[in-house]
């Protein structure tokens, strides 16, 4: 499997920097996958490449980003 390219990882990377709001993007732990959780429109965010999935991943835990097992979102209605 080939690493993946700094062009794609880039279309991520606000996912990872800091903002000074309560974070938008969080890791949501969901008992046995991890999943990135965008708390504005209250539901995760799809990456259907595993090598792409797992580095962004990596950088945002690097960054300090939220991590917990506890639903990120607000209730659904």
């Amino acid at each position: 499997m080939s690493a993946p390219t700094t062009d794609v990882i880039g279309e991520y990377t606000q996912l990872w920097q800091d903002s000074p709001h309560a974070p938008r993007w969080v890791l949501w732990d969901t008992a046995g996958d991890v999943l990135v959780f965008d708390r504005d429109v209250n539901c995760p965010l799809y990456i259907d490449d595993e090598a792409i999935r797992g580095e962004v991943l990596r950088r945002m835990r690097a960054a300090g980003v939220p991590e917990s097992a506890e639903y990120p979102g607000r209730p659904c209605s």
